[in-house]
């Protein structure tokens, strides 16, 4: 595969439609971005729908907005029903928005934050659209993780919502855990189908407002030691729009940067972690998921 792989390379987006969340800014915003001038038709599904509208504005083509809120089930189910209503096909999901290093906090089903916005959001969502992409040729599920998926990583069936002890690095790295674990679940679903495929990417270091919950002190860590490395969120947003685009994806594959520590570079496929293949774990977790969020994927 080309390891120098840029939007250059994105085919003729022309008819497809594509719903993108997380993309007032950053990584989701340069998706977005690079998806609608090669011609696909974006759909911004953003928490604030004013700067959702600025974005959409800025990026030009056929974008607009969808109000998601996903630490909300009711605003999740809400956003599903109008996106049902306004698109009978869907071409590409991208999973994409994100909290990172926050305070313990919850969300509006009592949900850990991160687990609730970076897992359990995506996951009710994807459940109740999936019959929209379905019918799709080529369709795709495409779910942004994290190489923090292997820093201090595991799913905590026995305290979950982390309501015992709280760990920011131990929450953020269950979360992107989930991501890859629901990635490689959904595949197992989708691969008798033969239309629409589950992928994972992850931007390596980029510049985006992720870190702004984070301490002051991790902040200043994480630039002092990865500043130098730091790339842009639209060198960031590749692997993800490699993996919703090029034609040679193959269902449960992973993309990233290609160089040094998967920190920057052109996107390429990647390996994860030997704890995210376990299938065991994986079948639990989406158990749980279903049962949290109160949404059954339809049967392929």
């Amino acid at each position: 595969m080309d390891e120098r792989w840029t939007d250059e390379h994105v085919p003729d987006q022309g008819g497809r439609v594509a719903v993108v969340t997380g993309a007032t800014s950053g990584l989701g915003y340069e998706t977005a971005r690079v998806l609608a001038q090669h011609g696909a038709s974006v759909v911004l599904a953003v928490r604030d729908v004013e700067k959702g509208k600025q974005a959409a504005s800025r990026i030009g083509g056929d974008v607009s907005v969808q109000a998601l809120d996903l630490t909300s089930l009711a605003s999740v189910r809400s956003a599903a029903a109008d996106l049902r209503a306004a698109h009978p096909r869907l071409d590409l999901l991208i999973n994409n928005a994100g909290v990172m290093y926050t305070p313990r906090q919850t969300t509006a089903d009592g949900f850990e934050l991160h687990l609730g916005t970076n897992h359990l959001g995506h996951f009710a969502l994807t459940g109740l659209l999936l019959d929209r992409l379905l019918p799709t040729p080529g369709s795709r599920v495409v779910t942004v993780a994290s190489t923090a998926h292997r820093l201090r990583a595991d799913i905590h069936f026995d305290d979950l919502q982390w309501e015992r002890s709280y760990s920011r690095v131990g929450a953020y790295g269950q979360s992107k855990l989930a991501n890859l674990m629901f990635t490689y679940a959904l595949q197992r679903r989708l691969a008798s189908h033969g239309t629409t495929v589950a992928v994972a990417a992850h931007p390596g270091i980029s510049r985006t407002e992720l870190l702004r919950a984070a301490p002051a002190a991790m902040q200043l860590i994480v630039g002092r030691i990865a500043g130098p490395f730091f790339q842009s969120a639209a060198m960031g947003a590749l692997p993800t729009v490699r993996a919703a685009t090029d034609p040679h994806v193959v269902g449960g594959q992973y993309y990233g940067p290609g160089g040094r520590r998967e920190i920057s570079g052109h996107p390429t496929v990647v390996s994860s972690s030997p704890q995210s293949h376990d299938e065991a774990v994986q079948e639990r977790l989406w158990t749980v998921s279903e049962q949290l969020t109160g949404v059954t994927f339809p049967r392929v």
